[in-house]
């Protein structure tokens, strides 16, 4: 097990180090020049001379790259272009919000998508079924930001139930930070708990045709019995390898619905970051969202290694 885990972390190292030179080249395809921008209206030479030695704007691109990934292996992500503020400090300010915001949404997607595809696939084609299909399509087809307009216009305009947009710590008002994030995670939960439905269905299907399915039902085991303790034990192992992933999607920020509803995380910091060009904050925020991902991506493997017998025995 630990020379699987082992092997896992030797591939997700390249991985990163690929990830980081594409986000570093990409990033100077950016039109502007953010020197520019930080020497004000009258872009004064000696100021623009002193920002670009500063920042060693004046080196080769090489070169700039391996300042910046020796700072980073240092964990330096740099200080920002714009607010002269450290790049780690601005990643765990808004890693917070992120983080509630990717859990709260994968309880939403967790509690409809999973229960959904477990009726459907025990009332396999009957109305149940479709309807269950008809509602996933439609959270796969809905755009968000249209969702989350109109939840606002309904909810917290005609409604009056929720506050249309802003955020509170957790920590600080618990309960009004829960009212502010509702209507966001379930509009961020409504593709994810669409795939998560066809996917439960689809596996759900499967093992309840297994030869040790009708051998439950032969004995007299009631249909809950079966369903629950000897198919969903099975069929749920891609799912919780799925949600794993699912999970590092939402770590990685949701831009449009962040800017509807004004929530300071970081699909709004990097999208802040590139209109203001500001190299550093988009570097720091893109590679840490991918280290997110394939650490996600890694505890979905070892998930799955520990809850499949038989991939342990294969180890």
């Amino acid at each position: 097990m630990y020379a699987y885990i082992a092997k896992r972390l030797l591939v997700a190292i390249p991985t990163l180090l690929i990830i980081s030179i594409f986000v570093f080249l990409l990033q100077k395809l950016l039109p502007g020049d953010p020197v520019l921008a930080m020497a004000g209206e009258e872009r004064d030479p000696e100021v623009i001379a002193y920002l670009r030695e500063q920042y060693r704007l004046n080196d080769p691109v090489v070169y700039q790259y391996f300042y910046w990934l020796g700072d980073v292996l240092r964990g330096d992500l740099g200080t920002s272009l714009r607010t002269n503020q450290p790049v780690t400090e601005l990643i765990l300010q808004k890693l917070p919000v992120t983080i509630q915001l990717a859990v709260m949404a994968m309880i939403f997607a967790v509690l409809i998508g999973i229960p959904a595809g477990i009726l459907a696939a025990v009332h396999k084609n009957t109305a149940l079924d479709y309807l269950a299909n008809l509602v996933a399509l439609s959270g796969l087809s809905i755009p968000n930001f249209w969702l989350g307009i109109m939840l606002i216009l309904l909810v917290s305009v005609h409604l009056g139930w929720l506050p249309a947009s802003g955020y509170y710590p957790f920590f600080v008002d618990p309960l009004r930070s829960l009212k502010t994030m509702v209507m966001p995670a379930f509009v961020l939960s409504t593709p994810l708990a669409a795939m998560l439905m066809r996917h439960t269905r689809s596996s759900m299907l499967g093992v309840l045709r297994a030869d040790y399915i009708r051998t439950a039902r032969a004995k007299g085991l009631s249909e809950r019995t079966v369903v629950i303790e000897h198919g969903l034990r099975n069929g749920l192992l891609p799912i919780i390898t799925l949600s794993a992933l699912l999970f590092g999607d939402l770590l990685a920020g949701a831009v449009l619905t962040e800017q509807i509803f004004t929530i300071p995380g970081f699909g709004k910091l990097i999208v802040d970051a590139v209109f203001n060009r500001d190299y550093a904050v988009v570097q720091g925020v893109v590679l840490c969202t991918a280290a997110a991902f394939i650490l996600m991506n890694l505890l979905a493997d070892i998930l799955y290694v520990l809850l499949n017998p038989r991939m342990r025995a294969s180890l």
